[in-house]
């Protein structure tokens, strides 16, 4: 665990048309997180978002799709 997880424990995840999947971004609240989500979202429908909470040991934990 280090001091970014602690305040910053949202990820932004992307998955594109062909199954690559790339962080995007950290956050500090969930809700923070979805905002990002939807506005990407809505710029290209072969993209796929998620936000997941990191655990304390950095990975990935509650997910939720946009």
């Amino acid at each position: 665990m280090n001091d970014s997880t602690l305040t910053l424990p949202w990820r932004l995840i992307r998955e594109d048309d062909n199954g690559n999947r790339y962080s995007v971004g950290r956050y500090a609240t969930q809700a923070e997180a979805e905002k990002e989500a939807d506005r990407l979202g809505g710029r290209s429908h072969k993209q796929l978002y998620w936000v997941e909470c990191l655990t304390q040991n950095g990975q990935g934990g509650t997910a939720t799709l946009n």
